[in-house]
């Protein structure tokens, strides 16, 4: 009988500690899932904050001004890579060139003919820019958006497009499409 009342009286210690190691376990697991959600909503508004700022350090409507218009989802983006474009700068102080890789984002395909057509006037024009530039120019992000601006106005007068007058680029009341939506960098090297 002393054998059975031992027996008896180990069942109860061993499920007590049963369950206070699953109330641990329990209770990590918790502070875990608290934890992990307080990082990632902290991470979320740090970084919308730092949205903010960076779209106050752009100038605010400067920024959304440079951004490339809405598109459709559906559409399927039409891209026309050029060769790139290596370049002695304007730096006075030393010898300082630039490669730099460039692609045009167009409307649809038939501009990417149109600008297939027109390309010895569009790379000539892009050089010409290009080595107007010194390396301070280009090391900033400010100056790779005007870069970019400057590269887009520079093909459409390849084109032979005027550029848009500044109260109807506003109003949207330009009468055709731009042939050339955005401008991107594939290869940005200074040195």
């Amino acid at each position: 009988m002393s054998t059975a009342a031992a027996v008896e009286g180990a069942v109860p210690v061993k499920a007590g500690k049963k369950k206070l190691i699953i109330i641990v376990v329990a209770a990590l697991v918790l502070l875990a899932a608290v934890g992990g959600g307080a990082v990632f909503w902290l991470k979320s508004k740090a970084h919308a904050a730092q949205e903010a700022e960076d779209a106050d350090d752009e100038g605010g409507a400067a920024a959304h001004a440079t951004a490339a218009p809405k598109r459709d989802p559906k559409a399927v983006p039409v891209f026309v890579p050029l060769d790139n474009f290596t370049v002695n700068l304007a730096d006075r102080e030393a010898e300082r060139y630039a490669q730099i890789g460039i692609s045009l984002e167009l409307n649809d395909a038939k501009a990417g003919e149109r600008i297939k057509v027109f390309m010895p006037a569009i790379r000539n024009n892009i050089l010409m820019v290009l080595a107007h530039k010194r390396s301070s120019d280009l090391l900033e992000r400010a100056g790779k958006e005007k870069l970019a601006e400057e590269v887009l106005r520079e093909t459409e007068r390849a084109l032979g497009l005027e550029p848009p007058a500044a109260g109807a680029a506003k109003k949207g009341e330009d009468e055709e499409p731009r042939p050339v939506r955005a401008v991107h960098f594939s290869n940005f090297i200074i040195q």
